[in-house]
């Protein structure tokens, strides 16, 4: 796990790499799946998820890659004290690893399509062309050598 910690002047500090980085390698981290845990360098405290809102926020400033409408937020914030807090937040995170399962499956539906599509089945019939080929030239040598 990779320790980055937060310094009063606002900076973050790899210390497996021993160099400042900015948020854009903390979210390269977290799209490369790689645990990291952000604490500040004075108390030591866990700050990873203020760090990860903070990224969400820069993300959500943008209308066009913005998840989050408005609607939703207000409905998230309504849920915060209630008694069904823990059970959206564990339907959140098994809804989203459900969703990400699918579209794996998806995507790997999708590229079994266009390899079967037109040029995929070109490209087949042709290796299937070469393969016939190389063993009808190596049945010929080997019949002139007998």
């Amino acid at each position: 796990m990779i320790t980055i910690k937060k310094y009063p002047n606002r900076r973050l500090y790899d210390t497996s790499q021993s160099q400042y980085v900015n948020l854009d390698y903390v979210k390269l981290l977290t799209l490369e799946h790689i645990d990291f845990a952000v604490v500040d360098s004075k108390t030591g405290d866990d700050i990873t998820k203020s760090i990860l809102l903070q990224i969400i926020s820069e993300q959500e400033s943008s209308n066009e890659q913005s998840l989050l409408t408005d609607t939703l937020l207000k409905q998230l914030i309504r849920f915060y004290g209630d008694d069904m807090q823990v059970f959206l937040r564990q339907y959140l995170e098994q809804s989203l690893n459900h969703f990400l399962k699918q579209q794996d499956t998806m995507q790997g539906l999708l590229k079994n399509m266009i390899d079967a599509g037109p040029i995929g089945m070109i490209s087949k019939i042709m290796e299937q062309n070469l393969d016939t080929w190389q063993k009808f030239t190596h049945q010929d040598s080997d019949n002139e050598e007998k």
